[in-house]
């Protein structure tokens, strides 16, 4: 049996939920009671440019949770469109509005860490700023928490629920897949380790915080990883609406950022998600850089020597484009920017290389095998890229 099993129906809770919904069995020690709080439910609005939708957000929201005693916080990574100027302004008018702008760093998961401990609430949610998320399950998501649960999770996949009007066919795919992966390797039995609207106790992420990524944006499955084993989890079916206003800043590159997590949970953590990426996407590059010397040979008729620049150059393209599109994609360079951003990259893995090269050379004259001594260049050369990568390109 898994170690997140399904929760029986109880009576008390019966009258709010949805149909069939997909449920968590008991474990043997029940949760502490919640305490009394001022406010008992924080629901956290990770957001970035949608200012069209957080004024409508919380008239639903205000609805959706009447008679509770809940506060929203928006998580702004600082919009250029204006939506912390937006949410401040509401919450001039009503405090249960507040409002964090982070300046200088992205990201949903991290967004949604920090709205989480800003909470003096017992009990927390996340829903999406774009109004895809139905914000009318939170009272019966609340109901669970109340009547014992610590975790319950809008599921789309559950029996009576539905992503295909929000999704497009590739994000389904990945969200598909990434599903899997998660019930396969991370032992999750849940039906949506995916989803992005959830309630839970917040003394679990208090507990938890250290362990959790703030990189990516499945936050949900990393929780389940960190958090989850012998927690009283309970699942509700939604429908998944399509987006009314903005763009969607999630797409197919997520999958692969989800499966960074995934390799990082299985080492233990030792080794973050952004330097996995950062070591595949090099991966990939030495792979385009022997189809490109290969073309300068046979299709061009190069010499080797410019056969092997032609090379190198386009791999050292090809890895920042691919790092500024999925690595980095939360500092993401765009114009002069990038420009600027792709000459640093050429300079430092140049210099990468020669250190690749030196410390390759210095194991070998020690009698190493060339192999060992040439995998320990890498290495080295790698670590030293994604250092001055992170530091002097993209900041992070």
């Amino acid at each position: 049996m898994s170690d997140i099993d399904l929760l029986p129906r109880t009576p008390a809770a019966e009258a709010a939920l949805p149909p069939a919904p997909a449920r968590a069995a008991e474990t043997t020690a029940a949760p502490l009671p919640l305490p009394r709080a001022a406010i008992e439910l924080t629901v956290v609005i990770p957001s970035y440019c949608e200012r069209e939708n957080i004024a409508e957000l919380f008239r639903r929201l205000d609805v959706a949770l009447d008679g509770v005693a809940w506060e929203a916080v928006v998580v702004d990574d600082d919009s250029p469109d204006g939506t912390a100027e937006i949410a401040k302004s509401i919450g001039r008018r009503d405090p249960r509005l507040r409002c964090i702008r982070r300046v200088g760093r992205r990201g949903l998961s991290g967004a949604v860490i920090e709205g989480m401990l800003s909470s003096s609430a017992p009990v927390v949610a996340v829903i999406d700023a774009d109004l895809q998320h139905d914000e009318t399950l939170l009272p019966k998501m609340l109901a669970e928490i109340r009547a014992g649960a610590e975790i319950a999770i809008a599921s789309r996949y559950a029996e009576g629920g539905s992503a295909t009007e929000g999704f497009s066919g590739v994000r389904r795919w990945g969200s598909e897949m990434a599903t899997t992966l998660a019930r396969r390797l991370m032992g999750v039995s849940v039906s949506d380790p995916m989803s992005g609207f959830f309630m839970l106790r917040r003394d679990i992420v208090e507990t938890h915080a250290h362990d959790l990524s703030s990189q990516g944006y499945k936050l949900l499955a990393d929780i389940l990883w960190s958090a989850g084993r012998n927690r009283r989890i309970v699942e509700l079916t939604y429908r998944f609406r399509a987006r009314q206003h903005g763009e969607s800043k999630l797409d197919a590159l997520v999958t692969l950022d989800y499966l960074g997590l995934i390799f990082s949970k299985l080492l233990g953590g030792a080794l973050p998600v952004r330097f996995l990426m950062f070591a595949a996407v090099g991966a990939s590059g030495v792979a385009v850089h022997l189809m490109m010397l290969q073309f300068g040979l046979g299709n061009l008729g190069l010499a080797f020597g410019w056969a092997q620049a032609l090379a190198v150059i386009t791999a050292m393209t090809w890895n920042f484009v691919l790092n500024n599109r999925l690595t980095y994609r939360d500092a993401r360079l765009t114009g002069w920017g990038f420009m600027t951003g792709l000459v640093k990259f050429y300079l430092a893995c140049s210099i990468g290389s020669i250190g690749n090269i030196g410390v390759a050379s210095w194991i070998y004259s020690f009698h190493a095998t060339a192999w060992i001594a040439g995998l320990t260049g890498a290495v080295m050369g790698a670590v030293f890229n994604y250092a001055v990568s992170s530091a002097l390109i993209w900041k992070k």
